[in-house]
C-alpha cells in the first residue's frame, strides 16, 4: 500500500516500498503479453493489481523500443478524458480537430509500445472503446489493463490476480518464510518495529493473521502498521473480534469484501474524529495533493482549522492510510484507490459535507491557477508548469465539478463496491451519493473562470485538446454576456490552432471581441485582437496580420492586458515583418521584446522572441547569428516543454545548417522536428510561409546528400528523443557550456549513489526533489551534484542532463 510515487506523466510509478516478490504472475503476465495485444489484470481492491501491472511493464520494457506509459485513470471520472490522459502519457499535444481516438492510432501507428491503463473499472465503456481503436488500428501497441472487471473485448486475455498465498498455520511451518503474505506482513511490521522478524514464536499467529486476512494485501499492510502499539497475538485477537461482528451483518456481501472492509473499518476506528473528518475530505481531490491543498479543502473554519490538517495528515501517514511521495514543491500526499473510496462514503454519511468539500477544493484550485496565470510572465515558469501538471488530475475534478455538479462527479463504481455489494453500512450512502446535485449558475461561472484562467497552462505546454475540450464545454454552460464568457471565446479560438479550424477559431476570437466590447473590457478585447492576427498569420494573410499587429502594437497595452499577450503581439509582428522581407525592423521589434522579457526574468515569450530573430537574420543571410539565436530558443523551450516552438525552431535551424553546408545535421534536424510535429498533431500545420522554408530544406539536404544518406540521417533524428535531439542540436563549437568531455579524457566513473542523482538532474528534479526522492538530506544531494559537477568538469546542470543522455 501506498508503495509507489508517480513520475512525470506517463512514466512507470517509481516504488517507495519494497515489493513482496509474485513471480508467477509476473511470469505469466510477461507470457501473456508476448502472444496477446490486449491483457487484464482482474481481482478485487487491495489484491495488487496496479503494482504488479508496473513490475510486469518494467520487467517488458526492453521489448518495446518506443516505450512503457503508465496512463494513471483513478482520477477521472469523465469518459472523454480517458483518450486525453492516454494522449498526454503519450506526449501528444493534439491540436487536431478530429476525434481524439484517430489522432491518437496515427500517432503511434508505427509505434512498438506498450500501454498500461490503470483503474479501469470505472470507465469500462471508454476504455474499451480506446483499446478496440488502438487494437484495430496499430500494430505494434499492447495494452496493460487493472480493473475489478473485465473490458469485455474478443482480443482481451483475462490474468486473475489472486491473493497473497497463506499456509495452514495448523500444519509444517518450517518453510512458511517464504510465503509472500508473511514476508510482507514481516517487511511492514519491521518499518514500524525495527528489527521485527518471523521467528517460531510468532510465525504460526502472523500466519493465522495473514489468512484470516485472506492474503489481501492492502488489509495486511493496514493491520502491520498496529503493530506500533499491539503484539502479534494481540492484534489476531482484536481482528477476530471485528470479523466476527462483521459477518454477523448482510450475507449478501463477499467474505473477501467482508475482509477488507475489515481492516478498513479498523484503521477507521482507530483515527481520531479529526483524522477521520480530514480521511473523508480527502477523498475529493484527485490523484496527489500538497499541505496547500489538503489545508484547503479540510480546514472550514469551523470543525476544522488550518493547523489542524497538518496534524491530522501526520497521524493518517503514520497509520498508512496515506502516502508520503515527493512532488515539485516539496512532499505530497495521495489516499490509495481503495481508500479513497471508503473517505467517500463517510463524506456522503453527513448532509451537505461532499457538496461543500468539493467547492472548497474548487475555490482552491481557481486560486492556484489564477496566482499561477498572476506569475506566469517571470521566472518561475518551470516551476509552475510542474506544479500545475502534478495537479492536472485535481483541475479536472474542480472543472468537472463545477460543469457538472456534484452528482455528476459521483465516484464509479458505487462508493459501495469498494467493499463488495451489500457491504454493512453503504446502502444509505450510496442513495445520498447517486441524488446528485445540479450545479448552480455561480458554480458553472467559476468552471468558466477557471478553464479560462488556464489558457497559458494550455497554450504553452499543457494539452491543448483538453483546454478546447473544457473551454467549450463551460462556454456551452454559460451563454450569459460576461467578461468570462469573453475570456472562455478567445481560449478556445486560440487553442482551435490547426487549418481544418481555423475558421472556428476565427469567429469565436471576433465574438470574444464584440462582447468584450461591448461589456467595456478593454483587456480581454485586446486578448481577442491577439487571436484574431494569430489566425490571420496562420491563414497566410501576411499583408493583413502585419497590418493588424502593427496597430495593436501601436496601440500598447491596455490596464489589465497579460504581459506574455503584449509580448506575443510583438513576436507575431516580427514574424510578419520577417517573411514579408523587413529583416531589420524584425530584429528591432524582437530586441524590444527581449528587453520586456528580461525586466521579467521571462522565458517562454523570450524564447519565441529568439527564434523570430534566427528567422530575421536568416531573411538578411547571417548565419552565424541566426543559429546563435535558434539554439538559444531551442535551449527555452524544451525548458518549458513547448512542443510546438520546438517543431518550429528545429525546422529553422535545419534551414540554417543548409545554409552552413551541414547538410547531414540539417537532415538529422529534420527528422527530429518531425517527431516533435508528430507530437503535436497528424500533420504540419500553419502558414504557407513556415512550409515552403521547411520544404526548401529537405530539397536543398536531399540534393547534397543523396536520397540514401538523408534517409538514414532523417531516421537517426526521428529515433531520438526531444532531450536528446536538442542536446544533439546545441553540442557544436562555440558553446562549450554543453560540449561532453573531449574523448581524450580519462573515463569518468561515478559512484553508484552519484549516478542515480545524475540521473535525477536529467530528469529535470531540483535538489530538494532529487533529496525527497532519496531520502536523504538537502545538504546531501547539492554535494552529490556539487561532486558530480567537478567529477565531469562541468559547470552546469545543463551538462550533466546532456552527459547522462549520451551515456544512455
Amino acid at each position: 500500500m501506498g508503495g509507489s510515487a508517480p513520475r512525470r506523466a506517463g512514466h512507470l510509478p517509481v516504488e517507495t516500498t519494497s515489493f513482496v516478490d509474485r513471480r508467477g504472475e509476473q511470469a505469466a503476465g510477461r507470457e501473456l503479453l508476448s502472444r496477446a495485444r490486449l491483457v487484464t489484470l482482474t481481482g478485487p481492491g487491495g489484491v495488487g493489481k496496479t503494482r504488479l501491472a508496473a513490475r510486469i511493464a518494467a520487467r517488458a520494457e526492453r521489448t518495446f523500443p518506443d516505450g512503457v506509459r503508465f496512463v494513471h485513470l483513478a482520477g477521472l471520472r469523465d469518459p472523454e478524458l480517458v483518450p486525453l490522459a492516454v494522449a498526454d502519457a503519450l506526449g501528444l499535444h493534439d491540436h487536431s480537430a478530429g476525434p481524439p481516438a484517430d489522432a491518437l492510432v496515427a500517432h503511434v501507428r508505427d509505434r512498438k509500445v506498450l500501454l498500461v491503463l490503470d483503474n479501469c473499472e470505472h470507465l469500462l465503456r471508454a476504455c474499451a472503446r480506446l483499446a478496440a481503436a488502438l487494437l484495430s488500428g496499430t500494430t505494434g501497441v499492447r495494452i496493460l489493463a487493472t480493473s475489478r472487471h473485465r473490458l469485455g473485448l474478443t482480443e482481451e486475455n483475462l490474468l486473475d490476480v489472486r491473493p497473497l498465498p497463506v499456509p495452514d498455520p495448523d500444519g509444517d511451518l518450517s518453510a512458511a518464510d517464504g510465503y509472500p503474505a508473511l514476508a510482507l506482513f514481516a517487511d511492514r511490521a519491521a518499518a514500524v518495529v525495527p528489527g521485527f522478524a518471523l521467528t517460531a514464536g510468532n510465525r504460526a499467529a502472523v500466519t493465522r493473521l495473514c489468512r484470516r486476512l485472506d492474503g489481501l494485501p492492502l488489509a495486511i499492510e493496514l493491520a502491520a502498521v498496529r503493530m506500533r502499539v499491539l503484539g502479534v497475538e494481540q492484534l489476531l485477537e482484536r481482528l477476530d473480534d471485528r470479523y466476527r461482528l462483521l459477518t454477523s451483518g448482510s450475507p449478501a456481501a463477499l467474505p473477501r469484501h467482508r475482509t477488507l472492509r475489515a481492516a478498513v473499518d479498523w484503521s477507521h476506528e482507530l483515527c481520531t474524529a479529526r483524522e477521520q473528518l480530514v480521511w473523508a475530505r480527502l477523498a475529493v481531490p484527485a490523484g496527489g495533493f500538497d499541505l496547500e491543498t489538503a489545508e484547503a479543502v479540510c480546514a472550514d473554519g469551523d470543525l476544522v482549522h488550518g493547523p489542524d490538517v497538518l496534524d491530522a495528515i501526520a497521524g493518517l501517514v503514520d497509520k498508512s492510510v496515506l502516502s508520503r511521495e515527493p512532488g515539485p514543491d516539496g512532499v505530497r500526499y495521495r489516499l490509495l484507490d481503495t481508500l479513497r473510496h471508503y473517505g467517500m462514503e463517510r463524506l456522503r454519511g453527513t448532509a451537505g459535507e461532499e457538496l461543500a468539500t468539493r467547492r472548497r477544493h474548487r475555490d482552491w484550485m481557481l486560486r492556484r491557477a489564477t496566482a499561477c496565470e498572476q506569475a506566469w510572465f517571470g521566472p518561475g515558469q518551470r516551476e509552475i508548469v510542474a506544479r500545475l501538471r502534478a495537479d492536472q488530475d485535481n483541475l479536472r475534478a474542480a472543472l468537472d465539478f463545477s460543469l457538472r455538479g456534484a452528482g455528476g462527479a459521483t465516484l464509479a463504481p458505487g462508493p459501495g463496491e469498494a467493499f463488495g455489494a451489500g457491504a454493512p453500512g453503504t446502502a444509505s450512502v450510496m442513495a445520498a451519493g447517486r441524488e446528485g446535485v445540479p450545479p448552480t449558475p455561480a458554480d458553472a461561472l467559476a468552471g468558466l473562470r477557471l478553464a479560462g484562467t488556464l489558457w497559458f497552462y494550455w497554450h504553452a505546454c499543457g494539452a491543448p485538446r483538453e483546454g478546447r475540450y473544457w473551454a467549450e464545454r463551460a462556454l456551452e454552460a454559460n451563454p450569459e454576456p460576461t467578461s468570462e464568457r469573453a475570456r472562455g471565446l478567445w481560449v478556445a479560438g486560440l487553442l482551435a490552432g490547426c487549418p481544418e479550424d481555423l475558421t472556428r477559431g476565427l469567429r469565436r476570437a471576433e465574438e470574444a471581441r464584440e462582447l468584450a466590447r461591448g461589456l467595456g473590457d478593454a483587456a480581454e478585447a485586446a486578448h481577442a485582437e491577439y487571436v484574431i492576427g494569430v489566425i490571420r498569420l496562420f491563414a497566410d494573410d501576411l499583408p493583413g496580420a502585419l497590418a493588424h499587429f502593427e496597430a495593436g502594437v501601436a496601440r500598447g497595452p491596455v490596464p489589465g492586458q497579460h504581459l506574455s499577450l503584449v509580448g506575443l503581439d510583438q513576436v507575431e509582428l516580427a514574424c510578419a515583418l520577417g517573411f514579408l522581407g523587413h529583416a531589420d525592423r524584425a530584429v528591432e521589434v524582437c530586441e524590444k521584446t527581449l528587453r520586456l522579457c528580461d525586466e521579467h526574468g521571462e522565458e517562454w515569450v523570450r524564447s519565441y522572441a529568439l527564434r523570430m530573430l534566427a528567422l530575421a537574420h536568416t531573411v538578411k543571410q547571417d548565419w552565424p547569428r541566426a543559429e546563435q539565436y535558434a539554439r538559444e530558443a531551442l535551449r527555452l523551450k524544451l525548458a518549458v516543454n513547448d512542443l510546438i516552438g520546438l517543431a518550429l525552431t528545429l525546422d529553422l535551424t535545419a534551414r540554417i545548417a543548409t545554409e552552413r553546408s551541414a547538410h547531414e545535421r540539417a537532415a538529422v534536424l529534420l527528422g527530429g522536428a518531425d517527431r516533435a510535429w508528430a507530437a503535436v498533431d497528424q500533420g504540419r500545420w500553419g502558414c504557407e510561409a513556415l512550409n515552403s522554408l521547411r520544404r526548401e530544406t529537405e530539397s536543398r539536404a536531399g540534393r547534397a546528400l543523396g536520397a540514401g544518406a538523408f534517409t538514414a540521417a532523417y531516421d537517426r533524428g526521428a529515433s531520438l528523443t526531444l532531450a536528446e535531439l536538442v542536446g544533439h542540436a546545441l553540442q557544436e563549437p562555440g558553446l562549450p557550456d554543453v560540449t561532453p568531455p573531449a574523448p581524450d579524457r580519462p573515463q569518468v566513473r561515478l559512484t553508484p549513489r552519484e549516478a542515480q542523482v545524475a540521473e535525477l538532474v536529467a530528469e529535470g528534479l531540483a535538489n530538494q526533489q532529487i533529496a525527497d526522492r532519496l531520502v536523504i538530506a538537502r545538504r546531501t544531494a547539492e554535494g552529490h551534484v556539487e561532486r558530480i559537477l567537478n567529477k565531469l568538469g562541468f559547470h552546469t546542470r545543463t551538462q550533466i542532463a546532456t552527459w547522462v543522455t549520451a551515456q544512455r
